[in-house]
């Protein structure tokens, strides 16, 4: 499917390209740490913690107390609603291409990769929307990768993430993704940085599927073309040998 279909990693077996279908692509294998990351960012700032009993007892952590490995817990999310559907976008990011491939008609595979698309974008406006409502800056293309301790650890782990991507044909079962960043800034820009490269990757995949439909058709097409012919064979005996 054109350079996006290409699976991005080395060494690849002719049996491999055979076989190769979405778990090849990196437009979707992207998608599968989008998805754990927002998992555990919704887990680290889930206001389901601020709504859950707390015994007199117990003392009550401070908003910007330090966490674990000594960084500032995340702020709490606007709403558990918000909390659901960030992670039902990520899950929607995800799943939509191996629906999508699923389909007989190409034209199936272009809509689901298009909501998978749409989910990922609706993801990122609420990291976007969470950066701006508890002031977390957010770096520009250039900046991302410049000096500074949080960003520095968040190109790291751009890069292996990148890393494990291209190692496998498809990813394991357990890739072992590097934990999201503890410093609330370098997550979100991860987040948002990862997302901008998943659109990228299946605007791609679109076009490339948008472009087969027009030189190949689609399923429903060929299926009328294949009626017609028949048609045509049985109008016109003379031409069958």
């Amino acid at each position: 499917m054109g350079d996006m279909g290409d699976s991005g990693h080395k060494g690849d077996t002719m049996e491999q390209k055979k076989k190769a279908g979405y778990e090849y692509l990196l437009a979707y294998k992207l998608t599968v740490p989008i998805y754990d990351y927002t998992v555990e960012f919704c887990s680290r700032c889930s206001p389901y913690h601020r709504l859950s009993p707390i015994s007199p007892s117990s003392p009550r952590p401070a908003r910007h107390s330090l966490g674990v490995g000594g960084s500032p817990h995340f702020p709490y999310l606007s709403s558990t609603r918000t909390h659901d559907q960030m992670i039902q976008a990520a899950r929607s990011g995800m799943t939509n291409i191996p629906e999508g491939a699923k389909q007989e008609s190409l034209a199936g595979y272009i809509k689901l990769s298009g909501i998978a698309r749409g989910s990922l974008e609706e993801l990122l406006k609420d990291f976007l929307s969470y950066a701006r409502q508890h002031g977390i800056a957010i770096w520009g293309k250039e900046r991302a990768i410049r000096s500074g301790e949080a960003r520095s650890r968040s190109a790291g782990e751009l890069g292996v993430i990148w890393e494990i991507l291209r190692e496998n044909p498809t990813l394991l079962d357990s890739p072992h993704f590097p934990h999201l960043p503890d410093h609330p800034e370098a997550a979100i820009n991860l987040m948002i940085t990862l997302i901008h490269q998943a659109n990228y990757l299946i605007d791609r995949l679109v076009k490339s599927l948008e472009e087969k439909h027009a030189r190949e058709g689609g399923f429903s097409e060929n299926l009328l073309k294949k009626r017609l012919e028949y048609k045509n064979k049985t109008f016109h005996p003379s031409i069958l040998p």
